[in-house]
């Protein structure tokens, strides 16, 4: 329910915000990316289009040289988030949760064994998480898993709504985003 309701306030942003991306760069508004979730199942997660067509499906710091991949709005869309807003449809859907570990990318096999050694592959992944609250794309790997693994003990109604309000303070002080 609290999805559909995100959804339709957010639904005028959310076409501007296609309509930026399109007339920006040549390609679709959305990319469809290949996503693990609950229970390492893949599934088809939308983010807005922040790269060019045809950048390499890595990590963004995986990647050589991230910066010239991006699109020309898309270190703003990064910064600023707005390129997670398609993923309330993964949420209304049942693909994903406001608040849990993020989605790892299919080919993340070092995230995807290590949540699974401790049992945090069970939870739908979040739009949001305790990871992302506690450094987000600065943190290695080893140390998302073990925040991934104090949320999976920790959850809850006022510990999810604590995730969401730091989630809300970081991203408009836009902390911990790589770009």
């Amino acid at each position: 329910m609290l999805g559909l309701v995100a959804a339709t306030l957010l639904l005028v942003p959310v076409l501007l915000v296609a309509l930026a991306v399109r007339l920006t760069s040549k390609g679709p508004a959305l990319y469809w990316s290949n996503r693990i979730g609950r229970n390492n199942v893949i599934f088809k997660m939308p983010k807005f289009r922040s790269m060019r067509v045809g950048t390499p499906v890595l990590a963004t710091h995986l990647l050589a040289d991230a910066n010239k991949h991006l699109t020309p709005i898309g270190s703003f869309l990064r910064k600023s988030s707005l390129d997670e807003l398609p993923q309330l449809w993964s949420i209304l859907v049942g693909d994903m949760s406001f608040v849990g570990p993020r989605p790892a990318l299919f080919n993340q096999d070092d995230l995807i064994k290590l949540r699974t050694q401790h049992g945090v592959h069970v939870l739908a992944p979040g739009l949001t998480g305790w990871a992302q609250v506690n450094g987000r794309d600065e943190l290695p790997i080893p140390q998302k898993v073990a925040l991934d693994v104090e949320y999976f003990n920790r959850q809850g109604f006022w510990f999810d709504v604590k995730i969401l309000w730091l989630t809300f303070t970081k991203v408009l002080r836009r902390e911990g985003v790589s770009h």
